[in-house]
Order: C-alpha cells, then structure tokens, then sequence
C-alpha cells in the first residue's frame, strides 16, 4: 500500500490556504513599510519666508491677514542620515553644471536649491562641516544628503558609510526661479 504525504494536492497545485497566507503575511508587511516614517525634507517648507512684510502702517487689511497667516515657525534643523560619495563620480558633471570633485566641501540634495550653504553636525561625535550643494540625486529611504569625500573624511564617517546627522541651512541659494 503506498501513502502519499500530502493527499489533498494531487495535481501538484498550491493548497488555497497557502495562498491566503501569503497574500495576507505581504498585505501586513506593505502596511507595515507604509507606517515607518521615511524622513523626507521639503526644502520649500524649510526655506520658505513670509511674502508679505508686515508694517505698522498696513493700508490694506486683508493683505495684513494673509501675512499673520504665513508666520510659522518652521524648525531650521533637519535630521537624518548622510551617506558620502567619491571616486566613482569624480570629474563628472554634476547637476548644476559643476564637476564633481570628491575632495571639495559640497554634498547632493534632492530638494534644496544649488549654491545652498549647509552646516551638517555628525550628532554622534559632534564633528561638523559646513558643505555647498551642487548635485542631485535620488537618496535612499531616510537618508537627507550625500557628502563628498572631503566632508565625509571630517566628519569620520567615511569608514562606516552612513552617520546621523543634523542639517542647519546657513545661506539660501539661487531661488528655484531662476534655476531652470
């Protein structure tokens, strides 16, 4: 007499139950990916001023109410974690024209606007340096900036690759407007 082990999958097909489990075990997992808080930075937001000078004076009210509707205080630090980039990309034209040279003080943001000059304090051992961004490019998920060498070197992350940061933006750069 001869037993077979899984009697109910006689075709070689996939039992239903199976099915359910994993549509339902990538259904949790999908969800659970969507709750982390991926940390995103809306340079708009950040560098974002009122555009309506408030005077004592004001002949026009409304114009009044729409500049106390725009005074927010929006926290000027962002955090997150930096990652660095060298050899590799070295002498290649970067997004705003420049060539990118690894021993330089500038860094890779996917929003703020060129010529931007940031201070990025490694909040682990304290170390800082101040970086002008020049480049572009599509950062993984929770990473903010990406540091040239040089910057790297001073912050003593190049060995591990990855530090956690904080970004204070120093001096705006070009407007977008002008960016085209």
């Amino acid at each position: 007499m001869r037993i077979r082990r899984n009697a109910n999958n006689v075709n070689g097909e996939t039992p239903s139950h199976l099915w359910v489990l994993v549509s339902g075990t990538c259904v949790a997992l999908l969800a659970a990916a969507l709750t982390f808080p991926i940390k995103s930075v809306l340079a708009d937001a950040l560098l974002s001023r009122p555009t309506v000078t408030l005077s004592a004076a004001s002949p026009d009210p409304a114009m009044e109410e729409a500049g106390k509707a725009k005074k927010e205080t929006i926290d000027p630090m962002l955090k997150g974690v930096a990652s660095w980039y060298g050899p590799r990309f070295n002498g290649r034209l970067t997004a705003s024209g420049e060539r990118f040279n690894m021993y330089a003080m500038t860094a890779c943001h996917p929003t703020l606007p060129f010529g931007t000059v940031v201070r990025v304090m490694d909040t682990e051992n304290h170390r800082a340096v101040v970086v002008r961004i020049t480049d572009r490019g599509d950062l993984m998920p929770g990473r903010i900036i990406d540091l040239s060498y040089a910057a790297a070197e001073k912050l003593h992350m190049v060995q591990d690759g990855l530090a956690h940061v904080t970004i204070e933006v120093l001096k705006d750069g070009k407007s977008r407007a002008t960016n085209n």
